[in-house]
């Protein structure tokens, strides 16, 4: 079995570029790059898949056949990507629409939890245990059973003395 050099080498172009350019600020270069990871994708397919054969027709030749598996998914890889990358230039330009450009910012509560990690602070969120509060769980609660048995003491220990009062 031989393999293609040329091919090889262009996989891993295509796919490094797409990596580079996927880890990008900009909507559009991240776009570029999945379309460029997923051509590099569809070629490792062509290489995997062997050398060329006859086609997949039983019967039609008397040549050793090709393998159809690559070939179908490579063709669903092509589909999946050109849906991605409509769905990808959909959010770029409606990005740029709202904001005039397509860069992804960075969330204000990641860049908050961030600098308050650097300064070793904790979150003002997180309050010291208070014992006298009931836990939120309600873990500490006293269950039915437990307020049906305390009723049960009580109307034995309170005193009868025959009043009716």
């Amino acid at each position: 079995m031989s393999v293609d050099l040329a091919l090889i080498f262009a996989i891993g172009v295509l796919v490094a570029c797409g990596t580079t350019l996927v880890l990008e600020r900009s909507l559009t270069r991240v776009l570029v790059g999945f379309v460029l990871l997923g051509n590099g994708v569809n070629l490792f397919f062509i290489v995997a898949s062997g050398p060329p054969g006859a086609a997949p027709i039983v019967g039609a030749s008397d040549e050793r056949m090709a393998d159809p598996l690559p070939q179908a998914m490579a063709l669903t890889a092509v589909v999946i990507t050109l849906g991605v990358t409509a769905f990808g230039l959909a959010l770029a330009y409606r990005t740029w629409q709202l904001e005039g450009h397509d860069d992804v910012q960075d969330d204000v509560e990641d860049s908050l939890v961030m600098r308050r990690a650097e300064r070793d602070d904790m979150s003002g969120s997180f309050d010291e245990v208070d014992e006298s509060l009931p836990e939120e769980e309600g873990a500490d609660l006293p269950s039915i059973n437990d307020e049906l048995t305390r009723e049960n003491d009580e109307d034995d220990e309170s005193p009868d003395d025959g009043d009716p009062r």
